[in-house]
């Protein structure tokens, strides 16, 4: 097993892009709202992210968006661990976010 991090940028930000002749299985994405959270205003460091499972050749966009403006709260962790996705050789894991640098993002996979 393996894994990847990265911060997550208002750009998209490629979390893992698989290469050629390879097939991963990712076992788990989770995302964390590194910043301190404010006791009295929750809202203070709540930033949006997005999440996108783009095939080789495909451009970011609405077909590829599996997970959409979900907002996280400083300290909060969002984990995404429902289903295992098969991706190949070009395909890529993206995300972007409203505030950068805040999120943080780490993909666990397994190379088939």
């Amino acid at each position: 097993m393996a894994i990847q991090s990265v911060l997550i940028q208002t750009i998209d930000t490629v979390l893992l892009e698989v290469p050629a002749e390879q097939r991963y299985a990712v076992t788990v994405i989770m995302i964390c709202n590194t910043a301190t959270a404010n006791p009295a205003d929750d809202t203070e460091n709540l930033t949006n992210f997005d999440l996108h499972f783009v095939k080789q050749g495909n451009a970011i966009g609405n077909l590829n968006k599996v997970i959409g403006s979900v907002p996280m709260t400083a300290g909060e962790t969002f984990t995404f661990d429902t289903e295992k996705i098969i991706i190949e050789g070009g395909d890529r894991i993206i995300v972007n976010c409203d505030s950068p640098t805040v999120l943080s993002a780490t993909v666990s996979y397994l190379e088939l």
